[in-house]
C-alpha cells in the first residue's frame, strides 16, 4: 500500500466527516423538493460560489491539467478553453442575471419560460434538453470515474487488492472499481442531505485543499531556487505561433509523442477553433449539469452574478499552485516517477498527479492533498448526482409520470434516481479508458452540438421549440456520429461542421412553424430583458410596460467580458510565476489585475446594486 498511517488517518476522517454531515442534513432537505434539490435557494452567494468552484477541481482535470503542464509548459494556460473556462466570465457579467429571473428549477423547466408549453414542439424540446443533460452527467460521471480510478492506482495497486476479493475481477475493471468504492460516500452525502451537504462537505473540503496547496506552493518554492527545469526554452512562453514549435530532447524526448498525439503541433489554428467556439459556447449560457444548478439556487439574479463571478477568484489561484507546484517537482525528480500504470509499458501523462503525491511529498501534507483530491471527485460527483437527479425527478417523474405526488414520494424517488445514475455512470466507464478523450467528447463534440440551439434561444426572438428540437436533435446525432470518427483535437476541427448543421436544423425548424406565441414572447422579454434580436418583441412588449426601454447593454457586457477573461489569465498566471521565481513577470501580472479589478467595480459591481438590475 502506498499510503503512510498519518496520510491514512486523515483521509478516514475526511471520509467519515462527509457521511455525519450528510446525516445530519437529511431533515432540512426533506421539508420540500425545493429544499432538496437547491436547498431553498437560501444559502448565500459566496457559499454557493464557493461550492461550484470546489466542484470545479475535480481529479480527472486536475491531473489532465498536470499531464499538459509538464508537457506544454506555459502555453498550456489556453488549453482550458477547450471547456471553455471563461464561461464563467460570460456568465458573471450577464447570463446568470438573466438565467436566474426565470424563477425555474432546471434547465428544461427553463424552456416554458421562453417558449411556453402548449406549442407544437414544446414536450420535444423539454425532453431533448432532459436527455441531453442525462448524457452530460453520464458523461461527467464516467470522466470522474477513470481519473479517479487511475489515481488510486498509484496508491493501491491493483495486484495488492485482487487478492483479498472474493471473485476475480479483470483487471481492466480496476478504474470502476475504485471509482465506485469511493463515489459511495458521495452517493450517500449528496442523496442524504441534498444540495445543503453537497454545499457544506465542498466547503470542508476546500479548507483541505488550501491548507495542503499552501504547504506544497512553499516546498516547492524552494525547491526551484536551488534547481534547473529540464525543459526546452519555449516551455516557459505563453506566444505561439502557427506552430507549436517544442522539441523535447535527452531523457524527455518521449514527450514529443505526447505532442504529436495530442494534435496541437498546428497551434495557431487549434487556437483560433478553440476561441470561436468557446465564445459561442459561452454565449450560450451554462450547460444543464451542476453549475446551472448553483445559479438557479442563488437568491436573486445579483447573487447569481456574484456567484459566478466569485468562482475565477475562489478556483484559479488555488488550483493553478497545485498544478504548477506538482508539474515543477515531477521536472525536477522525472527519473524518481514511475508514469506507467497497471502494468503497460507506455508512459503516461496522467498519472503524472500521483505519482508525485506518492512518491515525493513527505507524510502529512500527502495525506492532506490526498484528501483534498478525493474530496474533490466526491465533491464534484455529488453535485453531478443532484443535477441528474433534478431533471428525473422534476422534469419526467413530476411532470410525466406522476405530477401530484407527495413530498416523501418525491423524496424516495429522488433516492432511487440518484442510485439509477450512478450505476450507468459507472457501466459508461467501464468502455472508456482515456480521460484526455472522454474530456475532447465532452467538451468539443456533445457541446457543439448543444450550441446553436441554446445561442439562439437566447439572442434571436424567430426561435422557436420546433428549431430549439431540432438543432438539439441535429446537435447530439451529429456529435454521435462524430465520436466515431474522431479523437482527441479532431473533435475541436470537426466543430464548425457540426455547428452549421446544427444552426441549419435550427433554421429550418424555427421557420416551419409559427413563432412562440406573443404572450410567451413578451412575458419573457420583459422578465429577462436580455440584448439581441428582439426589436419586433420590444415593440409589443411596449403596450404592457410603456416605459420600457431596450436592453442596449452589448457593447458594454462585451468590454467586461474581454476585461474579465484578462484577468482571469493573470489569475492563472500569477502562482505559475512565482513558483519558478519569476518575480518580474509575476509583478507585472499582478499590477494588470488590479487595474482591471479597479475598472470592473465601476463596470460591474456597482451596476449590480442599481434597482434596474433585478
Amino acid at each position: 500500500m502506498g499510503l503512510k498511517p498519518a496520510d491514512s488517518l486523515i483521509l478516514i476522517t475526511y471520509l467519515m466527516l462527509t457521511v455525519i454531515v450528510g446525516w445530519l442534513l437529511r431533515h432540512r432537505a426533506r421539508r420540500s423538493k425545493e429544499s432538496y434539490l437547491m436547498a431553498g435557494k437560501s444559502l448565500p452567494w459566496y457559499l454557493l460560489g464557493l461550492s461550484n468552484a470546489s466542484d470545479m477541481f475535480d481529479v480527472s482535470g486536475t491531473m489532465w491539467l498536470v499531464s499538459v503542464c509538464f508537457v506544454y509548459g506555459f502555453k498550456s494556460v489556453w488549453l482550458p478553453w477547450l471547456w471553455p473556462v471563461f464561461n464563467q466570465i460570460f456568465m458573471m457579467m450577464y447570463l446568470s442575471g438573466w438565467l436566474r429571473k426565470s424563477h425555474a428549477t432546471t434547465g428544461a423547466e427553463w424552456l416554458q419560460t421562453r417558449f411556453g408549453n402548449h406549442v407544437p414542439y414544446a414536450r420535444a424540446s423539454h425532453l431533448i434538453i432532459v436527455i441531453f443533460a442525462l448524457i452530460t452527467c453520464l458523461g461527467y460521471m464516467a470522466y470522474g470515474f477513470i481519473g479517479m480510478g487511475k489515481f488510486l492506482a498509484i496508491f493501491f495497486p491493483w495486484e495488492q487488492i485482487s487478492a483479498h476479493l472474493p471473485i476475480q475481477v479483470p483487471l481492466h475493471w480496476a478504474m470502476a472499481v475504485y471509482g465506485l468504492l469511493f463515489s459511495l460516500f458521495a452517493l450517500f452525502y449528496a442523496v442524504m442531505g441534498g444540495l445543503h451537504s453537497i454545499v457544506i462537505n465542498d466547503a470542508i473540503k476546500y479548507g483541505i485543499m488550501l491548507t495542503a496547496c499552501t504547504g506544497l506552493g512553499i516546498l516547492v518554492f524552494r525547491e526551484t531556487s536551488v534547481h534547473t527545469l529540464p525543459v526546452p526554452r519555449e516551455w516557459f512562453s505563453i506566444g505561439f505561433g502557427w506552430h507549436l514549435h517544442m522539441h523535447w530532447t535527452d531523457a524527455l524526448s518521449a514527450v514529443n509523442e505526447k505532442i504529436q498525439s495530442d494534435g496541437y503541433q498546428l497551434f495557431g489554428i487549434f487556437f483560433m477553433l478553440m476561441l470561436l467556439k468557446g465564445i459561442l459556447a459561452s454565449m450560450a449560457g451554462p450547460a444543464p449539469n451542476y453549475d446551472m444548478q448553483k445559479i438557479l439556487s442563488t437568491r436573486n439574479a445579483r447573487d447569481a452574478a456574484k456567484m459566478s463571478g466569485s468562482v475565477s477568484v475562489i478556483l484559479l489561484p488555488l488550483r493553478y499552485t497545485l498544478i504548477m507546484s506538482l508539474t515543477l517537482l515531477a521536472l525536477i525528480h522525472d527519473r524518481d516517477l514511475n508514469l506507467h500504470l497497471l502494468g503497460t509499458k507506455q508512459m503516461d501523462f496522467e498519472v503524472i498527479l500521483p505519482a508525485v503525491i506518492q512518491h515525493l511529498l513527505p507524510a502529512g501534507l500527502s495525506g492532506l492533498l490526498l484528501t483534498a483530491l478525493l474530496g474533490s471527485f466526491l465533491g464534484s460527483f455529488s453535485s453531478t448526482i443532484n443535477a441528474a437527479q433534478a431533471y428525473l425527478v422534476n422534469d419526467i417523474y413530476l411532470r410525466y409520470i406522476h405530477p401530484h405526488a407527495s413530498r416523501k414520494t418525491v423524496i424516495r424517488i429522488s433516492y432511487a434516481s440518484g442510485i439509477l445514475v450512478v450505476t450507468a455512470g459507472i457501466l459508461l466507464s467501464l468502455v472508456i479508458k482515456d480521460i484526455n478523450n472522454i474530456l475532447q467528447w465532452i467538451v468539443s463534440a456533445l457541446y457543439g452540438g448543444y450550441i446553436a440551439a441554446n445561442v439562439l434561444k437566447w439572442y434571436w426572438w424567430r426561435m422557436n421549440a420546433g428549431g430549439f428540437f431540432w438543432g438539439m436533435l441535429a446537435g447530439i446525432c451529429t456529435a454521435l456520429l462524430f465520436s466515431v470518427f474522431f479523437k482527441n483535437a479532431g473533435f475541436l476541427y470537426a466543430f464548425p461542421l457540426l455547428f452549421l448543421i446544427s444552426l441549419i436544423a435550427c433554421i429550418i425548424g424555427s421557420y416551419s412553424l409559427p413563432p412562440t406565441p406573443q404572450p410567451v414572447l413578451t412575458s419573457f422579454y420583459i422578465q429577462v430583458r436580455p440584448w439581441g434580436f428582439w426589436k419586433p418583441v420590444h415593440q409589443l412588449a411596449m403596450q404592457q410596460a410603456h416605459d420600457l426601454q431596450p436592453n442596449k447593454n452589448f457593447k458594454h457586457d462585451m468590454m467586461n467580458v474581454a476585461l474579465g477573461i484578462t484577468a482571469q489569465q493573470c489569475l492563472t498566471l500569477m502562482p505559475m510565476y512565482l513558483l519558478i521565481h519569476r518575480m518580474h513577470a509575476f509583478i507585472i501580472t499582478a499590477f494588470i489585475l488590479i487595474i482591471i479589478s479597479i475598472i470592473l467595480w465601476r463596470t460591474w459591481w456597482k451596476p449590480l446594486h442599481t434597482d434596474a438590475y433585478n
